[in-house]
């Protein structure tokens, strides 16, 4: 049931005489504004406490989502067929990748451009749509779609001089993404 929570220690877990004694947590968060998880988690763990075993699971979702990134998402880890020496050289320059693009994601934020990188977020979407890494991917693009169409933004800036401010508003962002890069 929604809002729910239990911790119990020492118990013992088997599958026909196997595993041993665990600690189970059960945490099911509750709903707010009619918006909620459908289902609760069960953890076997030996953290110790309710708290710890679920904020060390949700730090797993995190790392399920760099994953999701390296493998299928971004960089197509899993269709490289790259032999054993040349795949540890590809993860090691997909974590350098990673990283940088992180980092910009970040900063692209933290400068508060990233409504001109991407979509913030849907209207019934509690969440944010893209990472920290998909902003960084989004704005690199963005950076080498805008080297591009310089003299078509200037052509439409003379035409349409109403819209000035928020030509404007977009340049000073280009500008700020640019620096970032």
């Amino acid at each position: 049931m929604p809002g729910t929570s239990f911790y119990f220690k020492d118990v013992q877990v088997t599958k026909q005489k196997g595993f041993g004694k665990f600690d189970i947590a059960g945490y099911w968060k509750r709903r707010y504004r009619g918006h909620g998880e459908d289902e609760g988690w069960y953890l076997l763990t030996n953290l110790g406490s309710l708290k710890e075993a679920v904020a060390t699971f949700k730090c797993r979702s995190g790392i399920e989502a760099m994953f999701k990134d390296c493998k299928t998402g971004g960089y197509n880890l899993e269709k490289s067929h790259a032999s054993t020496e040349r795949l540890k050289t590809l993860i090691l320059l997909i974590a350098f990748a990673y990283t940088y693009a992180t980092l910009q994601g970040k900063e692209i934020q933290k400068l508060g451009i990233q409504k001109y990188v991407g979509r913030l977020k849907e209207a019934k979407r509690t969440l944010r749509r893209h990472s920290s890494f998909w902003m960084g991917l989004y704005g690199h693009a963005w950076v080498i779609g805008i080297e591009g169409c310089e003299k078509m933004i200037e052509e439409l800036m003379a035409i349409r001089r109403n819209k000035l401010p928020f030509f404007q508003r977009g340049l000073r962002a280009m500008s700020l993404m640019i620096r970032t890069f």
